[in-house]
């Protein structure tokens, strides 16, 4: 399966900068798998798709300010950026700078120091505070912004969803960001009703593949939690005839990883799950998420949800139209 296969030109005016008021306001389109049918709607109108007894399953993790600004014992300015919290001092983290050997101490300014314990894969290294940096969070920490955005986040709150309570995430689940309370409230009032589970999400997540073989490539490894009561919800969605509707591509591997014996089962750990075209679904049937990167393991889980040609054909479709892409951009629905 080859990497090019998942490739599509996007204008770079399409991709969103800044997040549309109120949330909810931001288009949606409709996918519907068996026919291959397009509908173009507002994201406020997506209880038109979901019924009574459907779960809505939603990723509860909250973004850290994880990009910290630092410097070296010489003085030099670096950029650390958390990727994933090994332990209470120690973190995978993303370093900027040069000659960050293992050994050398990073100085913070009104917050613990800390030293490199060990050299990773590229700018990635393994860093231990002199005690827990969480406290200073507030003081030193910044909302880590995807790359391609370039304009200045006025509410960092904006990249929260609405009911986030977990925190652990180097970037957002941007599918739940549509969501508001008073739609959460109407769908509920229809007899959808709601479960969390929680997935931490690492920058990987925006990184493309770069092997010509899809399969060749390594997945980022993420940490992900389904409780007993959501795996409860899940069964018991499942057996009064509705839906289990998953938002954003980090609750569909969350809930795929907690199935893959067929049914749902209560799950804490890591997951490298790679869903590619082919995958079998064990959990999920409707997916809500956001528009892709070309040549990421996102869009491919997406075309493994529909086919590729129909995904690609709908990304086409998005551009036509002017959806906003990424992030801050619309959403889809595949039904």
């Amino acid at each position: 399966m080859k990497t090019s296969s998942f490739n599509y030109h996007l204008p770079q005016n399409s991709i969103a900068q800044t997040p549309v008021e109120p949330r909810d306001s931001s288009r949606l389109l409709v996918l519907h798998r068996e026919s291959g049918k397009i509908e173009h709607r507002h994201f406020s109108d997506i209880g038109d798709y979901l019924q009574p007894n459907d779960l809505l399953v939603v990723n509860q993790t909250r973004v850290i300010p994880a990009r910290i600004f630092a410097r070296k014992e010489t003085g030099g300015k670096m950029e650390l950026l958390l990727l994933r919290q090994e332990d209470e001092l120690t973190w995978r983290t993303l370093v900027g700078g040069k000659g960050l050997k293992a050994g050398k101490k990073i100085i913070l300014d009104n917050a613990p120091n800390a030293e490199i314990l060990k050299v990773l894969e590229g700018a990635q290294r393994l860093i231990r505070f002199d005690e827990p940096i969480e406290p200073f969070f507030s003081q030193i920490g910044n909302v880590p912004l995807p790359p391609y955005i370039h304009a200045k986040l006025e509410d960092p709150e904006r990249y929260q969803t609405v009911y986030a309570k977990e925190p652990g995430s180097a970037a957002a689940p941007t599918a739940g960001l549509h969501f508001t309370p008073r739609l959460l409230s109407e769908l509920n009032a229809k007899g959808v009703n709601r479960a969390e589970v929680t997935l931490h999400v690492g920058l990987d997540t925006f990184a493309p593949v770069t092997e010509d073989d899809v399969e060749e490539h390594h997945i980022h490894t993420e940490w992900c939690q389904v409780t007993p009561e959501t795996a409860q919800k899940i069964t018991n969605a499942k057996q009064a005839g509705g839906r289990v509707v998953a938002v954003g591509t980090t609750s569909v591997r969350t809930l795929e990883s907690a199935s893959q014996t067929g049914a749902t089962l209560p799950t804490s750990g890591a997951t490298s799950l790679f869903i590619l075209p082919g995958y079998e679904f064990q959990s999920v049937d409707i997916m809500i998420t956001n528009f892709h990167l070309p040549k990421s393991t996102l869009l491919m889980l997406v075309s493994a949800f529909a086919e590729r040609e129909m995904i690609l054909n709908a990304y086409e479709t998005a551009i036509r139209e002017g959806y906003r892409f990424y992030s801050f951009g619309d959403a889809m629905i595949i039904i």
